[in-house]
């Protein structure tokens, strides 16, 4: 597997496993990835041994020099290949990029995602809130967690 920065010919996989993940709430549509990638954000997608897109995962950077923030935005692994350490990997690119800036990292899971709640957990982040109803239209709630800032050599892995 490798990772490499989301094109918009990745854009019709991703929609894809949007799609397959999040049927009872409103996956991402082409438009919503275009639109993340028009305005800026640190995308990758994580593509197998047959360049088949297995993964991907986006982090937006708001502020200005010295003072960023990041918001992980999404972050998703094809069912079949769930499990294999794609998700870590991802996650582990997009924070390496935080921590490049200096930038503390938020973001909302459903509390029901005991799964993606230990990864982030795991990697430095903390429940701050909740967020009740977040998903549409299931009416899901969600954790609000944040990862404060880091200097690159804090992270360990």
């Amino acid at each position: 597997m490798r990772l490499e920065p989301l094109r918009r010919r990745h854009i019709r996989a991703c929609v894809e496993i949007e799609r397959l993940l999040f049927p009872g709430d409103s996956p991402w549509s082409a438009s919503a990835f275009h639109a993340e990638l028009d305005a800026g954000g640190y995308y990758l997608v994580a593509l197998d041994e047959q360049d088949m897109l297995v993964g991907y995962a986006g982090l937006a950077l708001m502020g200005t020099p010295g003072d960023w923030e990041g918001g992980l935005h999404t972050i998703a692994v094809h069912p079949d290949r769930q499990g294999e350490g794609i998700g870590t990997a991802l996650l582990r690119s997009l924070l390496a990029r935080a921590d490049e800036l200096r930038a503390p990292v938020v973001l909302e899971v459903r509390t029901d995602n005991d799964t993606a709640i230990t990864l982030y957990e795991r990697h430095g982040f903390e429940r701050v809130g909740i967020r009740r109803r977040y998903y549409q239209p299931s009416g899901a709630d969600a954790f609000t967690m944040v990862r404060p800032a880091r200097r690159t050599q804090e992270v360990t892995g």
